[in-house]
């Protein structure tokens, strides 16, 4: 598999022109943000990543993990060391509150970092983006004395975090969680169940696993409001605060699956010894699916950063492999001699596609966490209300639309490369298969297309879908001036037509009470949705490189340039034809006969 080397100058510019850090680094306690800081904050980092991170992600895949005739998981060659010197390096807690330890840095910032590491190794990322959801979820829902005992460890790496969600007999449907958790004289809880889908469950780099867990407590009302969440280590804590004794917690099997071998997911059993898994409650009884939200949706984000990160090693091995296969002649020239297959019209629009998607997802990516960031620290209610409005709307379509073109691209990568692509060794395929769970787990696809339908288009009367609508809009004035962009302005702005009045139409399904209508477009609507916004932040960076700031090459900015016209230009004009879809009701999914 070929190397990973971080496009800096690329994510620098969208992080500055496109999701405007100068804003962040207004923001109280990130003044000293900017521009060269990041660059050589994100360098660095670039450079841990593609040395130590990116080498591991072929030896994870052929080795992966496995369980021990102990019951205990074995992580391939060279994780253990590599996950050292990861915590050593304090990348696992740049962006994490100061409070526990943390370097303090913006949200953003963090999720670049994240992102590099996903580039470099998807299936290693997973054990720290889980501890940092199990971070947030214990800072907002967890007690005093649950925060000082465990935050500090979680947040330096020295232990890592689960989400223990899912069970045999309820995927998605959270609301059939059967295990349960027996209150005891001492405000304990004891657990008692199976938890299935654990991704990295247990593992043999840190000496403690802190699993957050839904449960059911005796008497429960049924369905997800009779759920609890509650924290159960591994090791239950001495009283100096260190691992002491094992918990009643065992790994039952490893999955055997398509890809992400070296993320191990677990079946994990609670109770099997008969005395119960010591559990400590997380916020209120019953509570659980909603402090759950605050874990997952941190993840939801970061799953769709996979799409980025998986097209982003997608392109750069299509375009070394495009570089150095010598194959067929010229198109239009004289020449008998061979070429290389870059050379070929065909070859460059798919490396094209594949690099225009990602930049697309990237900016996507980074105005969501610039988003996060204002949430918390506007100084604002009224900014504030907009971030969270803007990042609930946009979580599920960052992780679905991201996940579903990671997939896509990853398969474009493997037709680049021919059928040396379809060949394990050349590591095309390793992608491809890697890829393929992002669109699943954290909620599937199809889930998310629900709730951006049912819960968030519907939010004060439509009125944060048509403001950021608005908004889009305002853009193609900035586009104006450039005769370059004529073209792509068009495109746009009917594009953005086509958004408008497909939201129009679900939100008269929805007040019409035709669900049925509504949520057989919502697929294709968030496919089109994701499409528009794509179009709106590379018309951004366009407008951006046009203006030729400081601190980039001029050849940079030119592709920027053309990049972004290719999108425009030929990428988005596939949103609208997605309308049809979007309206057309029930009607022929109910009449196939399935």
């Amino acid at each position: 598999m070929a190397g990973y080397e971080p496009r800096l100058d690329e994510i620098v510019f969208t992080l500055t022109q496109v999701a405007d850090l100068d804003s962040v680094a207004k923001l109280d306690g990130f003044q000293d943000i900017d521009a060269d800081t990041a660059r050589q904050i994100l360098g660095e980092a670039g450079r841990f990543f593609s040395e130590v991170m990116a080498p591991l992600n072929r030896v994870g895949d052929r080795q992966g993990s496995v369980l021990t005739p102990e019951g205990t998981v074995r992580t391939p060659d060279g994780f253990k060391e590599a996950y050292k010197k990861y915590v050593d390096a304090g990348w696992s807690a740049a962006h994490l509150s100061e409070r526990w330890g943390g370097g303090g840095l913006p949200y953003i910032i963090g999720v670049v970092i994240e992102e590099m590491f996903k580039t470099a190794n998807m299936a290693f990322s997973l054990a720290p983006m889980l501890t940092h959801g199990a971070v947030e979820a214990l800072e907002r829902h967890g007690t005093d004395e649950m925060r000082a005992a465990y935050i500090e460890k979680l947040v330096s790496g020295e232990w890592t975090g689960t989400m223990n969600l899912t069970e045999p007999e309820a995927g998605s449907d959270l609301g059939a969680v059967r295990t349960r958790a027996e209150r005891q004289e001492d405000g304990t809880y004891r657990l008692f169940g199976t938890k299935i889908f654990i991704t990295w469950g247990d593992q043999d780099l840190t000496d403690n696993i802190i699993h957050l867990v839904l449960a059911r407590t005796p008497g429960s009302p049924p369905g997800t409001k009779g759920i609890s969440m509650f924290l159960v280590p591994k090791f239950i804590l001495d009283e100096k605060g260190d691992p002491g004794e094992r918990n009643d917690i065992k790994v039952v099997s490893l999955e055997h699956k398509l890809g992400i071998h070296a993320s191990p997911t677990c079946v994990m059993s609670y109770g099997e010894e008969g005395r119960g898994a010591v559990g400590y409650l997380v916020g209120e009884e019953h509570q659980g699916m909603r402090n759950m939200f605050t874990m997952m949706n941190l993840a939801r984000v970061g799953v769709g950063m996979e799409g980025v990160a998986i097209g982003e090693r997608a392109y750069q091995q299509a375009l070394g492999f495009a570089r150095s296969r010598v194959q067929g002649r010229e198109i239009g020239g004289d020449s008998k001699d061979s070429v290389v297959i870059i050379e070929h019209p065909d070859v460059r629009r798919m490396l094209l596609t594949i690099r225009a998607n990602v930049e697309a997802m990237r900016s996507l990516l980074y105005v969501v966490a610039a988003e996060g960031d204002h949430q918390i620290h506007a100084d604002s209610e009224e900014r504030r209300k907009l971030a969270g409005d803007r990042l609930a709307l946009m979580t599920p379509i960052v992780k679905a639309w991201c996940t579903d073109l990671g997939v896509e691209m990853a398969s474009l990568g493997i037709q680049v490369h021919g059928g040396m692509g379809y060949i394990e060794e050349t590591g095309a395929a390793q992608l491809l298969r890697d890829s393929r769970i992002a669109p699943i787990y954290e909620g599937t696809n199809g889930i998310q297309a629900i709730d951006l339908v049912l819960r968030k288009v519907p939010v004060e009367g439509g009125a944060v879908v048509s403001g950021l609508i608005a908004e889009m809009a305002a853009e193609l004035d900035t586009m104006s001036p450039h005769e370059d962009l004529a073209q792509f302005r068009e495109e746009l702005a009917v594009a953005i037509q086509g958004l408008g009045e497909t939201s129009t139409w679900l939100g008269e399904r929805l007040i019409a009470g035709d669900l049925r209508s509504a949520l057989a477009g919502a697929t294709p609507y968030l496919r089109q949705f994701g499409t528009v916004l794509g179009g709106w932040l590379m018309a951004r960076a366009a407008v951006a490189a046009l203006s030729a700031p400081s601190g980039f090459e001029p050849d940079f900015l030119e592709e920027k340039v053309t990049i972004a016209r290719f999108y425009g230009e030929q990428l988005l004009p596939v949103a609208n034809a997605l309308a049809p879809a979007v309206k057309g009701g029930a009607a022929l999914l109910d009449g196939a006969g399935l």
